[in-house]
């Protein structure tokens, strides 16, 4: 069944690299309505904007969406995931501000919210996007695949120079819970040395200590460290989720991801979308539900990783 949050959940920060304050709201929505991003503080032109593949607009560092009318929000794919991972499937994310607040880099504080408030199932069926054939995009060293499986599978490598992160790999079903049992709560990462280039771009304006994991060399800058010993290559897996939920309904099959950023997932989306034969919209049956993200996630299991 499709299901939305019982009562609107509300966040308040800044913007990670807009560094503007600004306040999220997720409300309840009726089947078939879909995941929609609302700019309240927009008067003019139309605010709405769908999470939807189509409307990812070319951007460093983030996921960005936009609507005709040119109205954006950006760094949606932690809330995003979040919403994924606890098996939401309709909800109206109303903001007054370009970007959705970063809270602490991870996406445990939207998961908590949004199991607080309850998930509630709807009388409509869930369609999932079920992957026929592998599809595979690369830009540069980075690769991102999709290949049918029977639920959603991930797995991810990383490969950094800075013995802080070196290379990670990691491999999950993330049926029943899992995201917020393995993922929710790991947060971004950035080195020491990128912090000024990209506050000469214009980024990372609200990032800090409390909202990312800061590596220089062999060192974690941040206070208290890691909340795992692989850490990055878990939120890499984070953005991931938060990018393949554009698709607009849950995937079965499985994404590998080679140093694969936003970029690349967005454009093995649009490939998936405009191959041939590359998926089919599926009913899910009471056995395919049972395993699909989110179902069986609980407020618990986030207590046990934050």
């Amino acid at each position: 069944m499709q299901a939305t949050i019982r009562s609107a959940v509300s966040f308040t920060g800044t913007g990670l690299h807009s560094g503007v304050p600004v306040t999220l709201r997720i409300l309840p929505a009726s089947a078939e309505y879909g995941i929609w991003f609302r700019r309240a503080d927009v008067l003019d032109v139309d605010p709405l904007i769908a999470a939807h593949w189509e409307n990812v607009t070319p951007t460093r560092l983030c996921t960005q969406i936009s609507n005709a009318a040119g109205t954006s929000v950006s760094t949606v794919e932690h809330v995003m995931a979040a919403l994924a991972g606890c098996g939401v499937h309709n909800a109206l994310l109303e903001l007054d501000g370009p970007e959705v607040p970063i809270l602490d880099g991870s996406a445990a504080l939207f998961v908590d919210g949004i199991l607080a408030s309850g998930v509630r199932a709807m009388p409509a069926p869930v369609r999932a996007l079920q992957v026929l054939r592998p599809v595979e995009v690369r830009i540069g060293d980075a690769m991102a695949r999709l290949e049918p499986a029977e639920t959603l599978e991930m797995d991810f490598t990383i490969d950094f120079d800075d013995p802080a992160i070196g290379r990670q790999s990691k491999l999950l079903n993330l049926a029943n819970g899992a995201f917020v049992r393995e993922l929710c709560d790991s947060r971004t990462f950035c080195r020491h040395a990128d912090i000024k280039a990209m506050h000469a771009c214009g980024l990372a304006l609200g990032g800090s200590l409390e909202n990312a994991v800061v590596v220089d060399g062999a060192r974690i800058l941040t206070p208290g460290g890691l909340r795992h010993p692989d850490e990055a290559v878990r939120h890499k897996m984070l953005d991931a989720m938060g990018d393949l939920a554009l698709a607009g309904a849950p995937i079965l099959g499985r994404y590998t991801g080679v140093r694969a950023g936003h970029a690349v997932t967005a454009r093995l989306l649009r490939a998936l979308f405009t191959g041939v034969d590359t998926f089919r919209m599926v009913d899910c049956t009471r056995g395919t539900h049972r395993n699909l993200p989110g179902v069986g996630a609980d407020r618990v299991d986030l207590r046990r990783v934050a």
